[in-house]
């Protein structure tokens, strides 16, 4: 359904996640991790704990068993922190223990997951905090990074936010392209109620579009890139009629008077196509 909250956290299907890790340590790794085997001794057995370094929003803890699993290792993961939890510099998030060769090996591409994928959940909860209090709900885009759609939009749920489509045939998306080929927002909506079950939402650049959308009754209308007074005007139009998302150019500076203004979702690319890495670290010591 297009306006369930998705909230779980239930983790990405493990088969999907074990093709990106797969990918991963494959162009990581290549022929072999020659420096860890040239100066690890390989029955060397240590600790790696994976750190934050700065406040964050936890997301990816099961990343390290997955890695691990995946070179063959015999290391033990132990998860600390709870998936979306807020946690400061210095929180422990997972723990490895085992080979010191193999612990060095997985360790690059366990960070480079864990690290965007806290990142993306840290920046989530700073806009869904910035709007709590109102209705508005804030979504994701498809501005994922190629082949990783998947954890960055698991991400986004660990922040506090909602999935907008994960893929082109889960809604249909009327955009300002769409219109100039096919004529008029109505004539639209209507080709795709008579062929399609699909939720329809129609983009709208003007207040004009607005009102004729609202005719039209899409499960949803995307307000692209309007003013705070022209949102509010297109808040008065639906009156409640259809949901109102706003898109384009939100930041964290402008996202709580777009919430004022009375709209149900805010979708904001830079989730996930602009989201820091956060800072963890792998420290390992050697066990006796």
């Amino acid at each position: 359904m297009l306006n369930k909250p998705l909230m779980d956290l239930t983790p990405p299907d493990n088969t999907l996640v074990e093709h990106i890790i797969a990918q991963a340590l494959a162009e990581d790794i290549g022929q072999g991790d020659v420096t860890s085997q040239l100066l690890i001794p390989k029955t060397a057995l240590a600790q790696m704990d994976f750190n934050a370094r700065e406040d964050l929003t936890v997301c990816g803890g099961f990343i390290p068993a997955m890695v691990y699993k995946k070179l063959g290792a015999d290391i033990r993961v132990s998860v600390l922190s709870k998936e979306g939890a807020s946690v400061k510099a210095g929180a422990t998030i997972a723990r490895a223990t085992g080979s010191a060769q193999l612990l060095l090996t997985g360790e690059r591409v366990t960070l480079n997951l864990m690290q965007r994928m806290c990142g993306i959940a840290k920046l989530t909860s700073q806009f869904a905090t910035a709007v709590a209090g109102t209705k508005a709900k804030i979504l994701d885009t498809r501005k994922t990074m190629p082949n990783l759609r998947i954890l960055d939009k698991y991400s986004v749920r660990a922040g506090g936010g909602l999935n907008h489509r994960m893929r082109l045939d889960d809604m249909v998306l009327i955009k300002d392209n769409h219109i100039a080929v096919y004529g008029s927002i109505m004539n639209a909506v209507q080709k795709v109620r008579a062929e399609s079950k699909l939720p329809v939402v129609v983009e709208c650049d003007t207040l004009a579009q607005v009102e004729e959308a609202i005719a039209a009754m899409p499960e949803r209308i995307m307000l692209d890139n309007m003013s705070i007074a022209d949102i509010k005007k297109a808040v008065a139009l639906s009156g409640g009629k259809v949901p109102l998302e706003v898109s384009g150019g939100v930041s964290l500076e402008s996202v709580r008077a777009i919430a004022d203004a009375g709209v149900d979702y805010i979708s904001v690319g830079k989730l996930t196509h602009s989201a820091p890495a956060a800072d963890i670290g792998a420290d390992i010591t050697l066990k006796p």
